[in-house]
């Protein structure tokens, strides 16, 4: 994303690769850097995402699949509209967990729909807007539920997918990442949390260069 002068960074993987562990410990290191961080995911980025993310994700209920990606593509379209755009403008860095590669992933090939078309309706809401670098973790979806097990948590309508929805956005994912090298990090999810940390950090001190 061109406009502006901040950077954009978005976090992507199948749940329980880490993301959080790893957004907050590039948080911390950005900050301590001086740098001002705005930290904010989709969906529910917003005070309208929040409304969209009680949907989607805990809605007792099944949504039909092309309900489900416009309901991902209308909080996308008032976050990037209403948080990210601002935020590059003032020169801060967004730190975002998940974006329209998700909505590949998970509507597109865990739903089953057809990924460039669920692609195109995230690049239209969104005016075009793609980060400047997406970390994605990568982790075997049988070693993520394990993750997700012992955390001792209610799941969300999507992690409570079976393994082969899961195994389908591992394999979108990868190809996303395959497609467009330059913009994205790929790194194992299964290392030690500090040798990811510290990868994303070299890659991140690089792009603010």
């Amino acid at each position: 994303m061109t406009s502006g002068h901040g950077v954009w960074i978005t976090l992507e993987g199948g749940d329980g690769s880490g993301k959080t562990t790893q957004s907050n410990l590039l948080a911390q290191w950005l900050e301590d850097s001086g740098r001002t961080v705005v930290r904010t995911r989709e969906p529910g980025g917003s005070e309208v995402g929040q409304l969209i993310r009680d949907i989607v994700l805990h809605h007792r209920g099944d949504i039909a699949p092309r309900a489900e990606a416009l309901l991902y593509a209308a909080d996308r379209a008032h976050h990037v509209a209403t948080v990210v755009r601002p935020a590059l403008h003032r020169g801060e860095i967004v730190l975002q967990d998940r974006y329209l590669d998700s909505s590949v992933a998970y509507q597109g090939a865990g739903r089953v729909l057809d990924a460039t078309e669920i692609r195109d309706l995230s690049l239209w809401a969104a005016e075009g807007a793609l980060p400047d670098l997406t970390i994605l973790l990568d982790l075997d979806p049988a070693e993520a539920r394990t993750r997700l097990d012992s955390a001792d948590k209610p799941f969300d309508r999507l992690e409570a997918e079976q393994a082969e929805f899961h195994g389908r956005v591992r394999d979108a994912f990868l190809d996303l990442a395959a497609a467009e090298p330059d913009r994205f990090l790929v790194l194992d999810a299964a290392a030690a949390p500090e040798v990811i940390a510290e990868r994303i950090r070299t890659r991140v001190a690089a792009l603010l260069d």
